[in-house]
């Protein structure tokens, strides 16, 4: 296959000169325990994957795209425990973000998503500050919140961490990288403390107490049909926005 102009990582400068893009696409994942049964990398696999099928679609559609390569760790301070969990903290992925922004700021790429596969990456404070900085409309694109009615459809209990639906979408992107017959159930140890409990009060997870087997929510229904049908409904929902983004023009809320 030739390569591809919408992903960075294989574009030579002919195509990027060619057809310029308007939109980059970052995607962002972490580096820490799925259960026992899906790889390390499961959030990298599922961005990076994500971002190139659906710029590849937009692109189609006329939008112009390009994935950048995948920001391969997160924050996780609460998993440091767990054998070869690489956790980045707020400080750095500011730095990260902001060096990416600058860079693409002095090209004219002036729209950027941060398509995020890991709940615990917050990017809200960053985004204010960077965008007010650099006037570049930055989105924040967290894939599995995309489509609340078709997960609802297909999982009974979708999981939040290398349940059902993380481990589903793994089968069909990598069946060959999913242990299945090693996966625990995913069961979590709620707070004993029930005022830490009650909505308007948060703290983190001590993972490895909470989730003894690193995971949340149980796997052991997962298929890759599922996986499928889920992959493709988020690809869409992701393509569908990278196409308005790249054909916006200046003074459209929120680009101005």
């Amino acid at each position: 296959m030739p390569p591809r102009k919408h992903v960075l990582m294989e574009a030579n400068y002919r195509q990027l000169l060619d057809e310029r893009p308007n939109v980059a696409v970052l995607p962002w994942g972490a580096t820490e325990a799925h259960n026992y049964h899906l790889p390390h990398g499961t959030d990298v696999y599922e961005a990076q994957l994500l971002a190139e099928h659906a710029a590849g679609a937009a692109v189609e559609r006329g939008a112009k795209v390009v994935v950048l390569p995948t920001i391969p760790f997160g924050n996780d301070g609460q998993q440091l425990d767990q054998a070869a969990t690489i956790s980045i903290g707020t400080a750095t992925a500011a730095a990260i973000l902001g060096d990416v922004a600058h860079s693409l700021q002095k090209q004219g790429i002036d729209r950027l998503v941060i398509l995020n596969a890991h709940g615990g990456n917050e990017f809200k404070p960053l985004v204010r500050d960077l965008q007010a900085a650099t006037g570049i409309l930055i989105l924040v694109v967290n894939f599995w919140q995309l489509i609340p009615e078709v997960v609802n459809d297909i999982f009974d209990d979708p999981g939040d961490h290398g349940g059902d639906l993380e481990t589903s979408l793994i089968m069909h992107l990598h069946p060959d990288l999913v242990a299945i017959d090693q996966a625990g159930p995913g069961a979590m140890n709620e707070f004993a403390l029930k005022t830490t409990r009650q909505p308007g009060v948060w703290t983190p997870r001590p993972w490895s107490q909470t989730h003894p087997d690193t995971g949340a929510g149980d796997p052991r229904k997962a298929t890759a049909e599922k996986g499928k049908r889920c992959f493709e409904a988020m690809s869409e929902k992701v393509a569908e926005l990278l196409v308005e983004v790249s054909g916006a023009s200046k003074g459209q809320l929120p680009y101005v």
